[in-house]
Parts: C-alpha cells; structure tokens; sequence
C-alpha cells in the first residue's frame, strides 16, 4: 500500500503587519450591547497575556482568500507539471469575502478557482472546498491520504487559506485574535517507512456544535443582519484541553508511537495559553511531569490565527528553515493537530522521508 508523502510546501503570508495599538480606538462592546468600561489599552494587554499575540497579517483590500489560496499553492507547485495533479482541495470557511461586502462568496468553490488561475486543462484534476473549521487543513491531508492509500490519486494538492480580518466584529474584543494567510502541501504517493503513518479525526456536535458560530455585531447600532464570527471562548478552552490530548494520542498509539519518539508537534495556532495547556495536558497523559515545551513551536505570536492557515504555514517555515531553534530532519516524526468549529478535532502522524 503507497504512503502519503509531503514532496513541496508554500505559504502566502500577507505584508500587512497590524500591531496590537492597530486597536486604541475601537470601540469594544459585550454580547448584550454594553460598552466595556475598562480602557482599551487594558483591554489589549489582557488579550495580550492569554492569547500571545502582538502582530497580525492581514490581506490588501483588493485582496481576497482565492487569490492568496492561488499564491501559496504556485510555490508549492514549482517546477511540478500542474497537469499531473489528481485533487486540488482547498479548506476554507468563508470563500472569498471582499472588502467592504462580508457576504461570502463561495461560487464557484475556491479550488475551481485556484485550478483555474493555474491554467490546468485536465478535467480529471477534480477541485472542490472542505469547510471544516480550524481543522480544514489538517482533514484535507487526512483526505488526501485516504485517495492516495486507495490507488485512486498519486499527486493532490491541499490547501489551506483564510481571510478572518474581513469576517470579524470590531466591536468584539476576539478580533484582534483572527489573522489572515495561506499554506498548501503536495502530497504524492511513495514506497518505504515514511509518510503519513496515522490519523484520527472527531467531530462533537452534540453539546459543542454552537461554540463557533457567526453572529450580529455586538454593537446594537450596526446592521444586525450582517453577520461575523462568534465564540465562547471559555468553553471551547475547556473543550479543547479535555479532548486534542486524548485524539493525538489515539493517533501515536495508531502508528505505534509513543511521544518519546516525536520530534515536533505542529499545532493549530489558535491561541498560545490553550496551545500550552493543551501541550502540558498531553505530557500528563504521558506520565511526563516536565513539558519540553520546545517540541511545538510557534507563530501566533507575530501571524495570529488564521485558522485552517496556521498549520501549513507553520509546516512551510519548519521545512525552509524559518523558524529560529527549530530544525527537522529524516527519519523524524510530526503530530499535526487541531481544533475549531463544529466542534471537530484531528491528529495526525507524519514521518519524514
């Protein structure tokens, strides 16, 4: 049975750096219209100190997800015949929303799109979206898998690419957490030990499905029928650190790993206390007391989340060498995770060729 390979990666990280003091002067409301009292910079640093995020990137205002979807993926395309491939999937949650219009634009899917800026004639390169929360990206490779393991794809590619800045409420203080960006993997079909060796993917809509959710501003005074992105952040913490413990070592014990022999496990970069709650939870399932809190590195603190692009970006920068203190190299194993709307979960066990 064939092994799904990672042979190229790319990522678009949009130039637009938006500080933390981006945010002085908006105007922060609660979820029943009241304005917060407490001033803005105290309300920023408080952000500041759970989530660790300083900077975020956003789009140009003629920019929209499709277009850096397209840019990503042509870095992970170079010098590949673009002909040859067998699936284009996109993870997306809001299709390509213009400045100015929040209505959603998702006809056609981003990947016709994307195939279509890439000028690919082949009609049996099949294209279509995955809109699956923070955890898109992750469900694409895990989808991916599942063709290439069946024999019915050699060559897919996945792509995981959001513009959050155009969907959040700027009276609600969880803006300044949403970021934008793009990350695409080409996955082949190879022989051998490496590979993606196992994954588990679960989905919790019993209690858990409205703890992401799209909303009305929560300034009364705005068009309530527009609406943006809304979480209970507290509850889906707590969601978060109870349950990815539990799916990344359901998909170690898959592969017959322990976490002694993982090099690195790249998380969905959502928020840096919960990353390291979640990361501390692990160790403790483990029988670890002491956290090499080195094994996950992150990026949130200068990309800020931009939910299915966090982990290809991250994976991007880890295979090129972009990020300061952390190397990998053949033979190692990586856990990818993550969590987000749905609620949906998914782990998965990669080891490099």
């Amino acid at each position: 049975m064939p092994k799904s390979i990672i042979v190229s990666t790319g990522c678009c990280i949009p130039s637009t750096i938006v500080p933390n003091d981006h945010f002085l002067e908006n105007r922060f409301y609660d979820q029943t219209g009241q304005r917060l009292e407490k001033p803005n910079p105290e309300i920023i640093e408080k952000l500041y100190n759970i989530t660790g995020i300083q900077a975020r990137r956003y789009v140009e205002d003629t920019v929209t997800t499709s277009d850096i979807a397209y840019a990503a993926a042509v870095q992970a395309l170079e010098g590949i015949d673009r002909e040859t491939l067998d699936y284009i999937i996109v993870a997306q949650n809001f299709g390509d929303v213009h400045k100015g219009n929040i209505r959603t634009d998702i006809v056609p899917t981003l990947a016709a799109r994307v195939k279509h800026r890439l000028e690919i004639k082949n009609p049996y390169t099949v294209a279509y979206d995955i809109p699956f929360g923070c955890p898109g990206w992750l469900q694409g490779m895990i989808m991916a898998d599942y063709y290439i393991r069946s024999g019915d794809a050699k060559r897919i590619l996945v792509i995981g690419a959001e513009t959050l800045s155009r969907v959040s409420d700027p009276h609600d203080v969880d803006c300044m957490i949403f970021a934008d960006g793009a990350g695409a993997t080409l996955v082949e079909a190879g022989d051998g030990a490496a590979g993606i060796l196992s994954h588990v993917t679960r989905s919790d809509t019993y209690k858990n499905v409205w703890l992401l959710k799209l909303g009305p501003s929560y300034n009364t005074r705005r068009n309530q029928d527009e609406l943006f992105i809304k979480m209970d952040g507290h509850d889906i913490y707590k969601y978060a650190l109870k349950t990815v413990p539990l799916v990344v070592k359901q998909a170690l014990d898959k592969a017959g790993l322990g976490l002694g022999d993982v090099s690195k496990i790249l998380m969905h970069q959502a928020n840096a206390k919960m990353d390291h709650a979640i990361l501390t939870r692990l160790f403790r399932l483990y029988g670890e007391k002491t956290v090499a809190t080195e094994i996950m590195p992150m990026i949130i603190h200068w990309a800020g989340n931009s939910s299915v692009a966090t982990i290809p970006t991250l994976l991007d920068r880890l295979f090129n060498g972009h990020l300061d203190g952390h190397r990998v190299s053949s033979g190692d194993n990586l856990v990818f995770a993550s969590v987000g709307a749905g609620m949906n979960i998914n782990a998965m066990v990669y080891r490099i060729p």
